[in-house]
């Protein structure tokens, strides 16, 4: 588990927007690293096919060996309270997961009860756009590298039988994209909080537009892309063994566009759908009553 974490028993404001800015910054460094130890390997498009490894056909299990591996993960995952913290969710459908073996920390409330997660959405978006754009520099030369053997046509393309190097990174990579996502509902509960009058409108007669246009920032958003692109042009960098950078497209480890077109067109759209979704639930089970008290305070 290498996505970053906070500690919700010590925070004294988990809600506070800087908080949650600082966690998400830290969260583009281990998405981008990780990314990076993807790159080093072929597309493997096998890991992501159904039915492609008898193996696993074998012992019942039906799914991708991505799927098995995130299920055997995110059960080991589960019985030491990974999914009792309110910034995690898994791939794996939950009533397929083991329950904790300890009790919980005591984690106070922080969001209102949701069961919203956009996984699914997640997992398909990454084997089907992002992995065969990551992978394209290492599997070309793994197609070279084919042909000097003799190896030619489909056989020379791909597949460098790397499934289970392949896989741990991929878990790490969708895990911490997960995360940056779904904290897209701490952004949400931190500005209804802040002023709940301004949203309640929007929720009572569901309009998804104006929730966006309240969550939405262009310049925090255009920043964020700014920083991303220069870190990834920096993490992205071979050095030689003097310690001097060498400034060469050919030798990068991963396709900085492709990083920064993997936030600005997917991961921050996918996080501001979330944070509509769990507005639009914020009222859900709340008296008439209640819903007024909270339309008239200023801060929740």
């Amino acid at each position: 588990m290498t996505t970053a974490q906070q500690n919700f028993t010590l925070t004294a404001d988990p809600l506070s927007l800087d908080r949650i800015r600082s966690i998400l910054t830290r969260l583009e460094d281990t998405i981008i690293f990780s990314l990076i130890e993807r790159a080093q390997f072929a597309h493997n498009p096998k890991i992501y096919r159904r039915g492609e490894f008898e193996e696993l056909q074998s012992t019942g299990f039906k799914g991708s060996w991505l799927d098995w591996f995130l299920k055997e993960t995110e059960s080991f995952h589960a019985k030491a309270r990974r999914y009792t913290s309110p910034d995690e969710y898994p791939f794996t459908d939950p009533s397929e997961l083991p329950a904790p073996l300890l009790k919980g920390p005591g984690i106070p409330a922080i969001l209102y009860p949701n069961n919203i997660n956009a996984n699914a959405s997640i997992l398909s978006f990454y084997t089907r756009a992002i992995i065969p754009r990551i992978t394209r520099q290492a599997t070309l030369s793994l197609a070279a590298a084919k042909r000097a053997k003799g190896i030619t046509g489909d056989d020379e393309y791909e597949d460098d039988g790397n499934y289970g190097s392949a896989a741990v990174i991929d878990v790490e990579v969708l895990q911490a994209i997960s995360k940056r996502v779904h904290y897209g509902k701490f952004v949400s509960e931190s500005k209804f909080r802040d002023d709940p009058a301004a949203f309640i409108p929007h929720i009572l007669n569901p309009n998804r537009a104006a929730l966006d246009a309240l969550i939405t920032k262009p310049e925090v958003e255009r920043k964020l892309l700014q920083r991303l692109r220069k870190k990834a042009d920096l993490y992205a960098l071979n050095f030689a063994p003097d310690g001097e950078p060498i400034d060469d497209a050919t030798t990068r480890k991963i396709d900085v566009d492709g990083v920064v077109e993997l936030y600005e067109h997917y991961i921050i759209p996918l996080t501001k759908e979330v944070e509509v979704d769990y507005l639009l639930m914020r009222l859900e089970g709340l008296s008439k009553v209640e819903i007024d008290a909270l339309a008239s305070s200023k801060k929740a």
